[in-house]
């Protein structure tokens, strides 16, 4: 957890995530990364150079199956603030499926975005985390250059004017390997139950890079530092004389 925490302390710093009298929503969703995230975060408080506020929201999407008294109890024993939300999130899926009965993920994604938000907002939030890590950039990525046909990650932080919220990702500094570490030694996880659960073109990423990192080891840094490095960005530019 030290190396997570030192990590979340130079994105802080770095993207000047979090600031005095912040309300800050997690959205948990039970796994390793979220349940990380919020233990961290808790920990947090108790050193960073701000005080800031914490909750912990779960988006119950309907996925049967998942038992969410862990995380209940784990929220109580260290007083984190935390509630459910009930939604319908997986019958509109279902309603969406294709033919072979593949669910959207990326419209999943947008609704608990959405939701999360609207939630947070409703608790008087300014700020929503999520706990997209380092690992999640690069893929992310490399999915937009080979199936979107440009370059393009998600940010560490970004303002969203229609909800006059923030939205911020503090373990961008952190790989997944150190936050299984991590959560295996400190939290409660929550099994997913959704049925796309490690069956997505994002899974055939992640072993794409899997190979690439065992044939060149200083890939996996160089990747995240040049997502930083944009100044250093060079593509191909039409001739604007042309």
């Amino acid at each position: 957890m030290k190396k997570i925490l030192g990590n979340i302390r130079r994105a802080d710093a770095d993207f000047s995530m979090i600031e005095e009298g912040d309300k800050i929503a997690v959205g948990v969703s039970g796994g390793k990364d979220s349940m990380t995230l919020l233990y961290a975060l808790h920990l947090y408080q108790k050193f960073a150079p701000v005080k800031f506020d914490l909750i912990g929201i779960t988006l119950k999407l309907g996925f049967e199956g998942m038992d969410f008294h862990p995380v209940v109890n784990f929220c109580s024993q260290h007083g984190i603030q935390y509630e459910m939300v009930d939604t319908k999130v997986f019958e509109i899926l279902q309603a969406k499926a294709d033919s072979s009965g593949r669910l959207p993920c990326s419209l999943c994604s947008k609704f608990k975005k959405a939701l999360l938000i609207k939630r947070a907002v409703e608790l008087g939030c300014n700020k929503v985390s999520m706990a997209h890590h380092a690992d999640d950039a690069t893929e992310t990525l490399v999915m937009n250059a080979i199936h979107n046909g440009y370059l393009s990650t998600f940010k560490a932080k970004m303002y969203m004017d229609e909800s006059d919220v923030t939205f911020i990702r503090p373990l961008i500094y952190c790989y997944e390997s150190d936050i299984k570490k991590a959560a295996r030694k400190y939290v409660p996880i929550v099994p997913s139950t959704c049925p796309m659960d490690k069956n997505t073109g994002r899974e055939d990423v992640k072993t794409m890079l899997a190979d690439l990192y065992k044939r060149y080891p200083t890939a996996k840094a160089n990747l995240l530092n040049a997502m930083k490095n944009v100044e250093r960005v060079s593509l191909l530019e039409k001739d604007s004389d042309n």
